[in-house]
């Protein structure tokens, strides 16, 4: 496979979330085209896990899909955060727990065409709760408390649709099922 040569890139528009950005490159044939995509700096999912061994959820309402979705807590890693102290502060706004065991699982990229932006999966065990959630602008969250089969009967049954979700829970299961 041949590469792909950038010679330009440019921001379209920028906001506090993300930047639309337009890239020219030569193709190996010598063409020119553009490219367009959203960056973002990144976003954490953290899959909370409670003594007992019920998961930690949300529910919060989705705009661009006009209906409640079901969650693990997590959201954008500002320009000048890490992944895990972005982790330890979307959980705790989202669901007012705090963990004193965050474990980074992996990453991956939710939507390679149109963004470039990784996604850091965490586990969080040995939760204690603090406050209630924060809600600010869009985004007011709800905590539900789910046994991991009752989770995965909500996939089955399409009641989590999130493919974020769905992804983390992919890497994730295997290594909590094994404890």
């Amino acid at each position: 496979m041949q590469e792909i040569k950038k010679i330009s890139s440019e921001v379209v528009h920028k906001n506090p979330w993300w930047d639309y950005k337009r890239d020219q490159f030569v193709l190996p044939d010598g063409g020119i085209n553009d490219y367009y995509y959203s960056e973002t700096h990144g976003n954490v999912i953290v899959i909370p896990v409670l003594d007992d061994g019920r998961l930690v959820l949300v529910r919060q309402y989705r705009y661009l899909h006009e209906k409640n979705s079901i969650e693990f807590p997590g959201g954008g890693i500002h320009a000048d955060e890490s992944p895990v102290d972005a982790a330890n502060r979307e959980f705790l706004e989202e669901t007012g727990y705090k963990t004193e065991n965050l474990i980074k699982i992996g990453t991956f990229e939710p939507c390679i065409g149109m963004l470039k932006d990784i996604s850091h999966i965490f586990i969080a065990n040995e939760l204690t709760e603090m406050q209630q959630p924060k809600s600010e602008g869009m985004e007011h969250t709800e905590v539900i408390l789910r046994r991991v089969d009752e989770f995965e009967n909500m996939i089955k049954q399409g009641e989590i649709w999130d493919g974020q979700v769905l992804a983390a829970w992919a890497m994730a299961r295997d290594f909590l099922l094994k404890g």
